[in-house]
């Protein structure tokens, strides 16, 4: 499969049609089958029935993270125990696990949706993926596995960690298509140039998802990889990665929506903002049969858009994902989110492309300190670190409109990740 021309350019009323009619056998099949959706909708003298067109989806409630954990583990699933042939779960880090299951068609349909991923960055059956997501639980890993095998590239299977040796697989095997989060990227970056292999590799592209990151972030990887490098998106309560992925246009991530609807709400009131307006994405699944999500709150903060691409797919955009509501900080009044900050770090001189935000409580009040490394050609220069500091904090007050502490470390003094990163560092006193 290299691009799936008659879905991704479907005309809107086609496309319509086809939403509607997989929309009602996903609410029938909820209704009849998960008892949390049947109690929820006769609380709100819902059925079926009650969904005559697309518009009638806002008249349902909302699906939340919660919900997967009030009824874990199987109790969201609409089919037999004996019909799921996957499970993946997430660390259960901030309470109970939230556990998705999957059909054997529902993995069938997510690996189309990942080798459209991948097709969008130009891969082939002639390109060698070097998959650096994780394996396991976690679903990026096997999502990039089953999309590269559609595709019919090679996959290199090697996930996270032992960097360097990465390096030389990567070398030796003549890898082309990079994926793995941007942030393992830039230290994969980082240690190619230690080794001096970086003119070795053969990278054509990278696929970066499962963490927000900036535009700046994606021109600095393009440099020093010399790749083409597109955001990708997903999350595992509605498929995994391949729900939307940007093309070489890189103007929004088209949504696969012959398999997902999607609505931004405003997440105070849950009512729809204006296209082009920020909000919080909802998602609908339209095909999943193991665990179907009827508007599914992903908390993320994007826009949509509905203009045609120039790439000529006709799917909706939306826009570079900037943050997470729980993931937002308010800091003296002014939300935060990380990735603005790492918006203004990219573009300042001197400064490596690592950081991490602290957060204390000081008194009443909530105080950032960012901390950056200094560009290893000035580490030995004692001058430099107040200057750079005030620089720093110079450019995010202009940038985002909050003073912050500014500490300038040596190189390599901030932990590298090999997943997601860990930007912020949340020192405030937990409420009871």
């Amino acid at each position: 499969m290299i691009w799936n021309k008659e879905a991704e350019t479907m005309p809107r009323e086609k496309l319509e049609e086809l939403q509607l009619e997989r929309l009602r056998q996903t609410v029938k099949r909820v209704y009849e089958n998960v008892p949390m959706y049947k109690k929820r909708f006769d609380e709100h003298g819902l059925n079926p029935d009650s969904l005559k067109t697309l518009d009638d989806l806002e008249k349902f409630p909302f699906t939340l993270k919660t919900d997967l954990r009030d009824n874990y583990p199987f109790g969201m699933f609409a089919v037999p125990r004996k019909d799921i042939v996957r499970l993946h779960a997430s660390s259960g880090t901030t309470g109970k696990s939230t556990v998705v299951g999957y059909t054997a068609t529902d993995i069938n349909t997510w690996a189309d949706l990942m080798a459209r991923t991948l097709s969008s960055a130009g891969t082939t059956a002639d390109d060698v993926v070097h998959n650096a997501y994780g394996y396991g639980l976690f679903t990026g890993g096997l999502g990039i596995h089953y999309g590269t095998e559609r595709v019919g590239a090679s996959i290199v299977p090697i996930s996270g960690g032992n960097t360097k040796r990465q390096i030389t697989i990567m070398e030796d095997f003549g890898c082309t298509i990079l994926a793995c989060t941007p942030s393992y990227a830039l230290f994969l970056a980082e240690v190619a140039e230690e080794m001096g292999a970086k003119k070795n590799l053969k990278l054509k592209a990278g696929v970066f998802g499962a963490e927000p990151w900036s535009n700046s972030m994606r021109q600095d990887l393009e440099a020093r990889l010399n790749i083409l490098a597109i955001d990708i998106y997903g999350l595992s309560e509605v498929m995994g990665p391949g729900v939307a992925y940007e093309c070489p246009e890189k103007n929004g991530l088209h949504i696969g929506e012959d398999h997902f609807i999607v609505e931004v709400i405003d997440p105070d009131t849950g009512k729809p903002v204006a296209e082009g307006e920020q909000g919080e994405l909802v998602i609908t699944t339209l095909t999943k049969e193991a665990l179907p999500m009827l508007r599914y709150r992903t908390r993320d903060i994007t826009r949509v858009s509905t203009q045609r691409c120039d790439c000529g797919r006709s799917h909706l955009r939306i826009k570079r994902i900037t943050g997470r509501n729980d993931d937002m900080l308010i800091i003296r009044g002014v939300n935060v989110y990380p990735s603005q900050v790492e918006a203004a770090l990219v573009g300042v001189p001197d400064v490596a492309p690592h950081y991490q935000l602290v957060v204390e409580r000081k008194g009443a009040m909530d105080h950032l300190t960012v901390e950056v490394e200094i560009a290893p050609a000035l580490a030995a220069t004692a001058t430099a670190y107040p200057l750079i500091a005030q620089n720093v904090k110079h450019h995010i007050k202009s940038m985002i409109g909050v003073t912050t502490e500014v500490i300038v470390k040596q190189p390599n003094e901030i932990p590298r990740s090999q997943g997601k990163a860990v930007r912020v560092r949340d020192l405030r006193p937990r409420q009871a």
